[in-house]
């Protein structure tokens, strides 16, 4: 049985940091290009961060120069630093797991991010 979790979510101040994780149980990690999703109330869920199974990565221009996307395929998770927090950034974030070699594709539950002074 495949599971992804989130954690690590939480109330912030403006210019505050938080780091995400997202830890995978029953895929082979390593095979798996694993994304960070988000979603705030009245909007669509948009893509933050990527980070393929070779570990290339991609952000969303709204986030450029503040998150960081990482993996630690020993651990089978991955990692989302966040820094100077806006309160924009606030929605719930998602975790996201696609296999390189076929249809396989893991959601989380999703863990909330509140940025508010």
């Amino acid at each position: 049985q495949v599971h992804v979790v989130e954690s690590g979510g939480g109330l912030v101040r403006p210019g505050g940091s938080l780091r995400l994780s997202c830890a995978t149980s029953g895929v082979i990690f390593r095979n798996y290009d694993m994304y960070w999703y988000r979603q705030a109330p009245g909007n669509k869920r948009e893509l933050v961060a990527a980070i393929t199974s070779a570990g290339s990565t991609n952000y969303a221009d709204s986030v450029k120069g503040r998150f960081t996307v990482s993996r630690t395929n020993a651990k089978n998770t991955v990692y989302l630093q966040m820094i100077s927090l806006k309160p924009e950034d606030t929605a719930v974030y998602y975790c996201n797991a696609k296999a390189f070699y076929n249809s396989a594709d893991y959601w989380g539950q999703g863990t909330q991010v509140t940025v508010s002074s």
